[in-house]
């Protein structure tokens, strides 16, 4: 994905923007036109992803609203876009199948406080000892579920049971299709994938977001086949109509806090790698308070689930789409957020008249790049071990449960690397620290994996800036692809702060693969 943009060669010589209310007066121009494209983007998406989650269509609109309203003013990000995303679909519906659509607000709203406490007692860091690839994986899972089940919505056929029930009963639901509802699906899906291939030969297309040109194909598509309103989206004509809040007569069922747990776990866990993804294309640079982050987006997720809003995250393709489009402070999220706002109360009766097919046509689309086969070839050509964390992780969500798949992922991850790396120092690297003048060497030693890591980032993060700083391996005896791929974000922030980042004694490890980030193991010959 290219990050770069008309506004990035003139941004790389500029001060960094300023932020807060000067940076509003100074950059509001640019906030201002991101932010209307990425609410262009938005609305069709919460609508579709509200839908999938068994909510109200007008749920995601008011989760985005929130989120990029008050959860902009205090997250510890500059360039993320927040709001409900697919990748909580499958937990959502869940919850909401296990409770009640209310029900799954007062978890929506118990996640949000535990989510302030977290980040109040700074378990930002936390996200470190999570493998790569079974985060991966469980996203995968999650995109091979929401395929599955949208492709019957935009095929018009209702079908319940499991998930392989769900998988199995796809050819009957072909059989079985509502001709003009699968038709808008249809094309719906093909505007997706190929719209954004357009832009490579026509201006137009990469001015005008793919979900924007679906809901008005499927709009006028739907006028012209006269569809059926049970077909269409449904929100409320009075905006004051739209909330709805939560009810706590299931909290004392285990299945509540069950949900509690994985609401926590992988909101928390995605808004996180999305900021730090966000942070490396930030063109200036800027690092994202992780602990405030949290902070953040824990208030919004208690106010948008107090009145009727769906789970958010700092949203990965919308955050994209903002700093592509030049956004350059979190003005942008709060521009996109008023303008949501604007839409669902001036303009209900237009939102009513797009077909849900469409919105399954979209979902179907965002599924199938979150399960998309090059990823798991990535894993592969990362290392074996890397694909086997992420195929266990996806079956298990696909198969039995998403809070199953991380926990199993998680303890075959923990399995391998004691193989390889065994017990002594396992979930306790050894660490020293030498500073001479303007140098800096921190040694490690024994197995180094995502497993000890977080004490690892502790003492990376109290080690002085801006120093020539030197990381000797020459004790390691294994260091995992995870942890790689973490001490290269380091770099970058060191870097940020007027530092340098070398290595020493990596030449007696040998790479498990011709990968640049595959593990490393010692070299025994």
């Amino acid at each position: 994905m290219s990050t770069t943009t008309a506004n990035t060669p003139a941004a790389s010589v500029q001060a960094t923007p300023k932020d807060w209310i000067p940076g509003l007066i100074e950059n509001g121009k640019y906030d201002a036109t991101a932010g209307f494209i990425i609410f262009l983007i938005a609305l069709p998406l919460s609508l579709a992803i509200s839908l999938a989650s068994g909510a109200p269509a007008i749920a995601g609109v008011i989760t985005a609203v929130v989120g990029g309203i008050l959860g902009a003013l205090l997250s510890g990000s500059h360039l993320t876009i927040n709001g409900a995303a697919a990748g909580l679909i499958v937990i959502v519906l869940g919850a909401v199948q296990a409770v009640g659509y209310r029900g799954a607000l007062a978890i929506g709203l118990i996640c949000g406080v535990l989510q302030i406490l977290a980040g109040l007692v700074k378990a930002g860091k936390l996200t470190n000892m999570f493998p790569l690839h079974v985060v991966h994986g469980m996203l995968a899972g999650i995109g091979m579920i929401v395929m599955a089940k949208q492709i019957h919505v935009a095929l018009g056929v209702t079908v319940k049971g499991s998930m392989v029930e769900t998988i199995a009963a796809i050819p009957s639901s072909f059989a079985g299709m509502v001709p003009s509802v699968a038709l808008i699906g249809g094309i719906s899906l093909l505007i997706m994938i190929l719209w954004p291939r357009l832009g490579a030969v026509v201006a137009f297309a990469k001015k005008v977001p793919a979900p924007l040109v679906v809901a008005i194909v499927a709009v006028l598509l739907a006028q012209a086949l006269n569809l059926d309103k049970k077909y269409l989206v449904s929100v409320p004509l009075n905006f004051m109509d739209s909330f709805a809040f939560p009810d706590f007569s299931k909290a004392a069922e285990f299945v509540f806090w069950k949900f509690v747990i994985i609401y926590l776990l992988v909101a928390s866990l995605e808004s996180l790698l999305t900021a730090s993804a966000v942070d490396k294309m930030d063109p200036w640079k800027r690092r994202s308070n992780m602990n405030r982050e949290l902070v953040g987006k824990g208030a919004a997720n208690a106010l948008a689930a107090a009145i009727g809003g769906l789970p958010m995250i700092a949203e990965v393709v919308r955050s994209s789409a903002n700093v592509m489009n030049g956004a350059r402070t979190r003005w942008s999220n709060v521009f996109h957020g008023v303008f949501l706002l604007i839409a669902v109360a001036a303009f209900p009766q237009i939102l009513n008249m797009i077909p849900v097919a469409a919105l399954a046509g979209m979902l179907v689309f965002i599924g199938f790049r979150l399960a998309h086969p090059k990823e798991f070839a990535h894993a592969l050509h990362i290392g074996k071990e890397e694909l086997f964390f992420m195929v266990v992780t996806a079956a298990i969500v696909l198969t039995v449960d998403l809070l199953w798949g991380v926990i199993i992922g998680f303890l075959v991850a923990v399995a391998v690397n004691l193989l390889r790396g065994g017990v002594a120092g396992f979930f306790k690297a050894g660490t020293a620290v030498q500073t001479t003048g303007a140098t800096t060497t921190l040694k490690l030693s024994g197995p180094i994996g995502f497993n000890n890591y977080m004490g690892i980032r502790s003492t990376l993060d109290a080690l002085p800036k801006g120093k020539a700083l030197t990381i000797d391996l020459s004790a390691v005896t294994f260091l995992d692809h995870t942890v790689r791929e973490r001490l290269h974000d380091f770099e970058l922030e060191y870097a940020g702060d007027g530092g340098t980042v070398g290595y020493s004694g990596i030449e007696a490890l040998q790479p498990s693969s011709h990968h640049a980030s595959s593990a490393l193991v010692r070299n025994r010959a």
